[in-house]
């Protein structure tokens, strides 16, 4: 063997390890790849169930804020009624009541001021009569 074969012989020999270096790596990447497709496919195929399953609980929700809106709906009604009925009740009833309230409120306060009036006329009375008796046993003793 001359010494450009054996020169040869070595490249050939270095680009086969070179090649079996690189093969190595690329099983691995090819290995890893398929995992991950495996996964890929396992994903898909159990995220839709959970879609059509999101899906069906969305339109169970906006079918209940539906109701929900109807039902707010009529709340709002009944206080606007509420509210109404109430301002006719003020109108109605409330002037006549008040004035029936200030007129109690006008007859027990005279009734009461008559009361002290005549405690404080018989105190009055009671006190002059006292003096006078005073007055008289002074001057017949």
């Amino acid at each position: 063997m001359s010494a450009g074969e054996i020169a040869g012989l070595i490249a050939a020999i270095a680009v086969v390890l070179l090649v079996v270096l690189l093969a190595v790596p690329l099983l691995k990447l090819g290995r890893t790849l398929d995992e991950t497709t495996l996964t890929i496919r396992q994903v898909r195929e159990q995220s839709q169930p959970i879609l059509s399953q999101a899906s069906t609980t969305v339109t169970h929700v906006n079918a209940n804020l539906e109701r929900v809106d109807d039902i707010t709906g009529n709340a709002a009604n009944v206080s606007s009624n509420v509210a109404a009925l109430t301002s006719v009740f003020a109108a109605t009833l409330g002037s006549p009541l008040i004035k029936v309230a200030a007129f109690s409120y006008g007859v027990r306060t005279a009734a009461k001021k008559k009361r002290e009036g005549a405690a404080l006329a018989t105190a009055q009375r009671s006190a002059k009569d006292e003096r006078r008796s005073r007055r008289e046993s002074r001057r017949a003793a």
